[in-house]
């Protein structure tokens, strides 16, 4: 028998491969210091050419070579010719994400919105034009930034404030504030009023899911915008218009959900049913995978939209046992950290293992650490920029037909 190899037999110190990294080769940290100082000075007294050994795999990325920004620069000037590293990079690489393989045809793209983005503005800045130009299909949203968007669609106002100004005196004043967005207390009264009034109305009256809920809802608000005459200022009013379904992971977690409940002690019948928001978010990513597609998540925050949005595959896969891999394009922008174990900071690599990204896509997978108010609007500039509108998919009305498909393969699995 051959005798057992002792560790390091052949090796440079370090255990190194010393045909790698020995005299004569090009220049390695893990080679020999001394002979590589001593040949790199001699390189430099004889005045040769300096060159990168650039024959390494792990050195095939672009060279950091920026243009000069001088004012002349477009979006994708900026965005492809100036972010090429740490966040930077990865905002840049979410935009190539998006608008090179997720607004292809046959992608079918869901958009999670979480944190207070409709009071800052970025539902007429960014969300409306999206929607408008077909770049997304459909929504899940926290109720409060459905709330405060129906702020605009009303004609209602709100302000850039100081984050430092006593919120005491504020309260004093009927002064609310979102950190550095102030508006008047009846602001919400005002929106109160209008959802009890409209929720009061007959086709309310009854179980919906989320979805045809805010869809009537934005009914109202589009003739809201329409008598006052101040253009397309709401989201609800804008999906809509364009026939997206917006759904709310947890409807009762808002001012809209607040009056909802306030109603039903009157003997309101409105009821939003989460078994119909569950299964019809189901059906939507099943019909986008089953129709020949595929499906895109575009997510802004995390929390519970983003889970909401994601279980969709778990539900279909592992709860209604149809045979499904997973999401095909996964974007995120968030600042939360992974570590902390939360679902906000969770990765596209840790979702692979629940089932809700294929995990044969997972190369198409970005994770933007950045704030959305700032991310967003570039993501959308750089999309107009790059990419024709898509025809709306107008996922609104197919629900009764996707619901029937995802019926039809559920019974189909239990034989």
């Amino acid at each position: 028998m051959a005798k057992k190899r002792e560790s390091g037999a052949g090796r440079e110190r370090g255990g190194f491969k010393a045909s790698r990294h020995g005299a004569g080769k090009r220049a390695s940290a893990a080679g020999p210091k001394a002979a590589q100082k001593q040949a790199a000075e001699q390189r430099e007294a004889a005045g040769v050419k300096h060159t990168a050994a650039e024959q390494s795999r792990f050195l095939r990325g672009g060279r950091i070579d920026p243009r000069r920004i001088d004012g002349k620069e477009s979006i994708v000037d900026l965005v492809d010719g100036t972010f090429l590293a740490y966040n930077a990079a990865r905002l840049r690489e979410a935009c190539q994400l998006f608008t090179q393989k997720m607004l292809a045809p046959d992608v079918t793209v869901g958009l999670t919105l979480t944190g207070a983005l409709t009071p800052a503005g970025i539902g007429m800045s960014a969300i409306i034009p999206l929607i408008e130009s077909g770049f997304v299909d459909w929504i899940v949203s926290t109720g409060a930034n459905l709330y405060h968007d129906t702020h605009f669609g009303l004609g209602l106002t709100m302000h850039r404030g100081n984050a430092q100004e006593s919120d005491v005196v504020l309260r004093e004043e009927g002064v609310v504030r979102i950190y550095d967005i102030f508006f008047d207390y009846d602001v919400l009264l005002s929106t109160d009023a209008f959802f009890r009034k409209i929720i009061e109305g007959p086709e309310f009256q009854r179980p919906m899911s989320s979805a045809e809920f805010h869809w009537l809802c934005g009914k109202y608000v589009r003739e809201r915008e329409k008598a006052l005459g101040i253009g397309q200022k709401s989201l609800l009013s804008a999906a809509y218009a364009a026939g997206v379904p917006i759904y709310t992971s947890s409807p009762g977690d808002s001012s809209i959900g607040m009056n909802v409940a306030a109603l039903a002690l009157e003997g309101n019948r409105c009821v939003i049913d989460p078994n119909l928001d569950v299964n019809e978010t189901a059906a939507i990513v099943l019909n986008a995978k089953r129709s020949g597609g595929r499906s895109a998540v575009l997510i802004c925050g995390g929390g519970s939209p983003k889970n909401f949005m994601l279980q969709t595959e778990p539900q279909i896969q592992e709860v209604l046992g149809i045979d499904e891999k997973g999401h095909d394009y996964f974007l995120q922008i968030t600042d939360a950290r992974p570590d902390t174990g939360g679902l906000s900071g969770a990765t596209p690599a840790e979702a692979v293992s629940w089932g809700k990204i294929d995990p044969d896509r997972l190369p198409d997978a970005v994770v933007c650490y950045l704030d959305s108010t700032v991310a967003l609007p570039v993501l959308t500039s750089y999309a107009h920029a790059k990419h024709r509108q898509r025809p709306l998919k107008r996922l609104y009305g197919e629900r009764a037909a996707m619901m029937k498909r995802l019926k039809a393969e559920f019974a189909k699995g239990r034989g």
